[in-house]
C-alpha cells in the first residue's frame, strides 16, 4: 500500500512536467516552421513598427487637408482709466464705462483651399512612404523566410549525418564480430583486429560531435523562429529534390524584376522624388484659406455700448497670402528635390543590377547543387559496391582489415557528400525563391 501511495505521489508531482515537455515539443514541416517564424520572429516585429509609423504619417498628412477646429480662452486684467463720457445740459453721461476684467473665448474653424499643391504633395509623399515601408517589411519577411528554411535544412543535414554515423557504427560492430571470429581461427592478426577497434572508437567520437551539432542546429532553428531556445523542436520533412532543368535564367530575372520588394521600393522612391519637386515648387503659389471665428467675450468689443456681460459674435473671412521675396529659397528647395530625384533614379538602376546579379548567382548555385547531387548519387552506388566486394573478400580471409576500413570510410564519405549536396540543393532553391521574390 505504501508503495502504491509513493507511486501515486511521484506521478502527481511529475505529471505537470511531463505535460509541459509534451506541450513544448514541436514537430514541424518547412511551411509550419516558416509560419511559426513569421508569427514570432523579433526582427520582423521590429520591422512592423516602422510600417505602423508610416501608416500613422499617412493619416496625419491626410488630416491636414481637412478643416481644423481650435479653441482659445484669454483672461485680461486692465489698468484703470477714466470712462468715456459726455456732458450735456441734462448732465454727464458715461458712454463707455471702464471694465477692468476682460474674458474672451474664441472658436476658430480653418479650411485650406489652395496651398500651391503643398498639402496634396505631402499626402502623396506619405502614401509613397507607406508603400515603401510595406516593401521594406516584405524584404525583411523574405530574409526571415530564407533564414528559417536554411536553419531547417541545416538541422536536417545534422540529423542525417548522425544517422549515417549510427549506421556506420552498426556496420563496424558487425565487422568487428566477424574479425574476432577470424582472429580466433588464426586467420587474422591482432594488429588487424586493433585497427577495427580504433576505427570504432573514432566513429563513436565523431558521433558525439554529431549529437552536439544536432542540438546546436535545433537552437539555431528556434532562434530564427523566435521561439525559446529550449523548445524541443523536431522536423518531419525530408529533402525532396525536384528537377530544375526547366528553369530559364531570363524568365527568373523577369520574375524578380516584377516581384522583388527592393526594386518596388526603389521605384516608389523615384515617384517620391517627382512629388518632392512639386512640393518644393509650392512656394511659387499663393496660399488661400477660409477662416471662421466665433467669439464669446465679456465685454464684446463689437457691441456698443460696452457692457460687462458675455456676448457672442461671429465672422467669416477668406485669406490670401503670397511670399513676394524669400531670397530664392524656393529655387534652392527645388534644386534639392531634383537632386534627390536623380539620386533615386540612379539608385533604382543600382538595385536592378544587384538583383540581376543575385538571381544569376542563385541560379548557378542551384545548378551546381543539382549537379553535385547527381555526382554524389553515383559515388554512393560505387562506394556501396566497393564495400560489398571488400566485405565479402574479408569474410573469406582474402582482404585485410585496412581494406575494409578504407571501404567503410569511402562509403561514409560518399553518403555524407550526398547528404550535404541534397541539403545544399534545398538551401539553394530557397535562396533562388527569395532572389525572384517568390
Amino acid at each position: 500500500m505504501k508503495l502504491y501511495y509513493s507511486f501515486f505521489l511521484i506521478l502527481l508531482v511529475t505529471a505537470p512536467l511531463i505535460t509541459t515537455v509534451a506541450q513544448n515539443r514541436m514537430v514541424l514541416t518547412v511551411d509550419q516552421a516558416v509560419e511559426t517564424g513569421l508569427a514570432n520572429n523579433k526582427a520582423l516585429k521590429i520591422s512592423s513598427y516602422g510600417l505602423k509609423g508610416a501608416e500613422a504619417k499617412l493619416n496625419e498628412s491626410s488630416a491636414s487637408r481637412l478643416p481644423s477646429l481650435s479653441v482659445s480662452a484669454v483672461y485680461t486684467r486692465l489698468s484703470e482709466v477714466d470712462p468715456f463720457s459726455i456732458v450735456t445740459p441734462f448732465g454727464k453721461f458715461d458712454l463707455a464705462p471702464s471694465i477692468l476684467n476682460s474674458y474672451t473665448t474664441k472658436l476658430t474653424l480653418t479650411q485650406p483651399i489652395f496651398t500651391g499643391f503643398k498639402l496634396k504633395s505631402a499626402v502623396e509623399l506619405a502614401d509613397l512612404g507607406f508603400q515603401s515601408a510595406k516593401e521594406d517589411y516584405n524584404k525583411s519577411k523574405d530574409e526571415v523566410v530564407l533564414n528559417i528554411k536554411s536553419a531547417y535544412w541545416n538541422l536536417y543535414k545534422a540529423k542525417q549525418f548522425k544517422t549515417l554515423l549510427d549506421e556506420n557504427i552498426s556496420q563496424i560492430k558487425a565487422r568487428l564480430k566477424d574479425a574476432k571470429n577470424l582472429f580466433d581461427q588464426g586467420l587474422l592478426t591482432r594488429n588487424d583486429l586493433l585497427k577495427l577497434e580504433v576505427q570504432l572508437s573514432d566513429v563513436m567520437y565523431r558521433r558525439a560531435d554529431a549529437e552536439n551539432a544536432v542540438e546546436l542546429s535545433k537552437i539555431a532553428l528556434n532562434n530564427t523562429m523566435g521561439l525559446p531556445l529550449g523548445t524541443e523542436t523536431d522536423i518531419s520533412e525530408k529533402a525532396d529534390l525536384t528537377d530544375m532543368a526547366y528553369l530559364n535564367l531570363n524568365d527568373l530575372i523577369t520574375t524578380a524584376s516584377a516581384n522583388r520588394p527592393e526594386l518596388k521600393a526603389a521605384g516608389l522612391r523615384i515617384k517620391a522624388g517627382e512629388t518632392g519637386i512639386t512640393m518644393a515648387k509650392s512656394g511659387w503659389y499663393p496660399q488661400v484659406a477660409a477662416v471662421g471665428n466665433y467669439n464669446y467675450s465679456r465685454p464684446n468689443q463689437r457691441i456698443f455700448p460696452t457692457k460687462d456681460e458675455f456676448k457672442g459674435t461671429w465672422d467669416l473671412s477668406l485669406s490670401l497670402s503670397y511670399n513676394l521675396w524669400n531670397w530664392n529659397a524656393t529655387s534652392y528647395q527645388t534644386e534639392q528635390a531634383e537632386a534627390q530625384l536623380d539620386q533615386a533614379r540612379d539608385g533604382f538602376k543600382s538595385v536592378e543590377d544587384l538583383i540581376i546579379l543575385d538571381v544569376t548567382q542563385s541560379y548557378l548555385s542551384l545548378k551546381q547543387s543539382v549537379s553535385k547531387v547527381k555526382i554524389s548519387e553515383q559515388g554512393v552506388e560505387q562506394a556501396q559496391e566497393n564495400y560489398r566486394l571488400t566485405s565479402d573478400r574479408f569474410k573469406q580471409g582474402l582482404a585485410l582489415s585496412a581494406d575494409v576500413i578504407d571501404a567503410e570510410v569511402a562509403l561514409l564519405q560518399a553518403k555524407t557528400n550526398y547528404n550535404n549536396a541534397t541539403v545544399d540543393c534545398m538551401v539553394s532553391l530557397a535562396r533562388l525563391n527569395r532572389a525572384i521574390g517568390k
